[in-house]
C-alpha cells in the first residue's frame, strides 16, 4: 500500500493518466449481433419488439412502461435519445426470426470522463433475444469498445436491488457486486434502492479472454447452441 509523507495510506499512483474521450453513439459489431445508435428508424422494430411481442413485466424495474399503445413508448424513446449523458443503442442480431431488426435496448449512461468511468443500463431486451448468444455479445462489444477502444479504467452496471434478474445477469457477466445504496431513488411512485456492480480495467483482460473464447464460432453447434458455458475468471 502507497503512503505520503505523512505515513498515511493513500491510493497507488495512476502514471500519466489523462481525461479520456466522452463516451458517445458508436456503431459496433459482432458475429451475432450489431449494436448501433438508436434512431427514429427503429421506433417500428422495437415497438414490436418491446411492446407487441414481449410481456409487460419487461418494464416493472425501468423508468416507464409498460406500454399499451404506441405515442408514450415513442416519447420513452425519444426521451433516452434526447436526455443529456446518454448514448442509447439498440441490438440488431445477425441471425435468428428477428434478423435485421432492432430488438433491444442499451444505453452508455453516467459517464465520467475525468475519472474514466461510465454505466451500461437502460437496458429492455425483447423476449425474442433474453438468454441469448445475441445479448451477451452485445454486452461483450460494449464494455470492449469502453475498455479496449477508449481507455477508461471503471465499467459500472446499476439496478433496482429487488430485481434479481438483473443482479443475476450482472454477475453471470463479469461484474462485481459492491453493495447497495439506500433509497437512492424514487421511481413509478416507488422506493428504488440500488445495487451496484462493477469492472474495472484490471479485470478486463481476463474476462475479455474469456468471453472471446466463448463466442468463437466453434463453441457453437449447427443450431447454434453453445458447446460449453460462459465461464469468467472472479
Amino acid at each position: 500500500m502507497a503512503s505520503n509523507e505523512y505515513g498515511q495510506p493513500v491510493g497507488e499512483p495512476v502514471v500519466g493518466w489523462q481525461p479520456r474521450v466522452p463516451v458517445g453513439p458508436v456503431t459496433l459489431t459482432g458475429r451475432t449481433c450489431r449494436v448501433e445508435p438508436l434512431g427514429d428508424g427503429h421506433i417500428d422494430d422495437l415497438y414490436d419488439a418491446l411492446v407487441i411481442d414481449s410481456p409487460p413485466q419487461l418494464w416493472t424495474y425501468l423508468s416507464a412502461g409498460p406500454f399499451t399503445v404506441r405515442a408514450p413508448f415513442e416519447e420513452y424513446a425519444a426521451r433516452l435519445t434526447t436526455t443529456p449523458g446518454w448514448a442509447p443503442h439498440v441490438l440488431v442480431p445477425s441471425a435468428g426470426p428477428v434478423a435485421g431488426r432492432a430488438a433491444g435496448i442499451a444505453c452508455y449512461l453516467r459517464g465520467d470522463a475525468e475519472a474514466g468511468s461510465v454505466e451500461v443500463g437502460g437496458l429492455s431486451f425483447g423476449a425474442a433475444i433474453q438468454r441469448s448468444t445475441v445479448t451477451t455479445e452485445a454486452m461483450f462489444v460494449m464494455m470492449r469498445h469502453v475498455f479496449d477502444d477508449l481507455g477508461y479504467r471503471r465499467y459500472e452496471w446499476k439496478c433496482d436491488a429487488l430485481n434479481a434478474a438483473s443482479r443475476a445477469a450482472a454477475l453471470r457477466l463479469g461484474f462485481r457486486f459492491e453493495g447497495i445504496f439506500r433509497q437512492a431513488l424514487v421511481y413509478k411512485d416507488r422506493n428504488r434502492d440500488t445495487a451496484w456492480f462493477s469492472i474495472t480495467d484490471r479485470e478486463w483482460p481476463a474476462l475479455r479472454t474469456a468471453y472471446e473464447s466463448w463466442l468463437d464460432a466453434a463453441n457453437f453447434d449447427d443450431a447454434g447452441r453453445q458447446r460449453r458455458r460462459l465461464a469468467l475468471p472472479g
